[in-house]
């Protein structure tokens, strides 16, 4: 079975390009894409969820998770907000009355959705652990 490489684990290039590089990139696109296509937007904002879930599975729980979510949220919104502004196009999806409270917004559901995959990679590994401990007792 498929047991993914703990975060904390990696070189620490390997944790810059994960945690920090990848979220910016995905939020440089979005930011783009909100001045161009609001199906392109939605799309890598799918994408960007997607993939948050995912990196949840590389912490030991839903905490650790979580924590990665946050900054990852964050830095894609951050991220999202500065290509806009570089872009100069106008925003065919709102970003509210105080747009630089949506890298807030992003952190907060990136917590959530980091959260959902540490906890789910939590339970599978004890599932997988729990036929185990029965053989040995």
């Amino acid at each position: 079975m498929f047991e993914p490489t703990l975060l904390r684990d990696r070189p620490r290039p390997a944790q810059i390009v994960l945690g920090g590089v990848i979220p910016a990139i995905v939020g440089a696109i979005a930011g783009i894409l909100i001045g161009v296509s609001v199906a392109g937007y939605w799309t890598i904002g799918a994408v960007a969820a997607v993939g948050g879930f995912i990196a949840g599975f590389e912490h030991q729980d839903g905490w650790g998770g979580a924590d990665r979510g946050v900054v990852g949220g964050a830095i894609y919104g951050a991220s999202l907000l500065i290509t806009h502004a570089i872009a100069g196009t106008h925003a065919k999806v709102s970003l509210g009355s105080f747009p630089p409270f949506l890298a807030v917004v992003t952190a907060i559901i990136g917590m959530f959705i980091g959260a959902g995959g540490g906890r789910l990679a939590r339970l599978m590994r004890e599932r997988r652990a729990a036929p185990a401990e029965k053989e040995v007792g």
